[in-house]
């Protein structure tokens, strides 16, 4: 998703501010999708577009195993009354900091695992990515390079177990092919 297209920026906001005005609860928005389908680069624009904090999931996976358990943090701690996460060292390979995260402002959490069957009664706004799979390793090889080249078929088994599992194209709201 190279380029955002503003207006589905701006109904994705109006949307998720709607529902969270008419439910009374913290507007949060969950991004979700496969590898290279541009949740960061959708995320980040309706966060900007709502004055939103972002989570990147890719700040909370414990490794290259690590999808199901930051999928849980969402729930538990990210949404959850700690309202913040523990920060993955990527290079040190070990938990770093806990990353508050205010409760009280609205927020996007974006990566793959961000909408499950626990996250999504939580959210005012769930959205799937989707993109052909060509379209997604050339995107993502393309940002992350060889690191990610030599870990997409371990990554893409947890993405297939975790889709399979909790079905989060069938909990979104809004499906977009990118």
């Amino acid at each position: 998703m190279p380029d955002v297209d503003r207006a589905l920026v701006q109904g994705l906001a109006a949307a998720a501010s709607g529902a969270a005005t008419a439910s009374g609860r913290r507007l949060v928005v969950l991004v979700d999708g496969r590898s290279g389908t541009g949740k960061t680069t959708l995320g980040t624009a309706v966060a900007a577009e709502l004055g939103a904090a972002v989570v990147h999931l890719d700040d909370l996976y414990p490794g290259w195993d690590g999808l199901r358990a930051a999928a849980d943090a969402v729930v538990t701690d990210v949404l959850g009354p700690r309202s913040g996460y523990r920060r993955w060292d990527w290079v040190a390979s070990e938990p770093a900091e806990w990353v508050s995260v205010d409760p009280d402002v609205p927020l996007v959490v974006e990566g793959c695992g961000a909408l499950s069957r626990a996250s999504a009664p939580l959210a005012s706004l769930r959205v799937w990515l989707e993109a052909d799979d060509v379209v997604r390793r050339d995107r993502a090889i393309g940002r992350d390079g060889e690191v990610f080249a030599r870990e997409w078929e371990r990554w893409a088994a947890h993405e297939r177990a975790f889709i399979a599992a909790e079905d989060p194209a069938a909990l979104a709201d809004v499906v977009v092919r990118t």
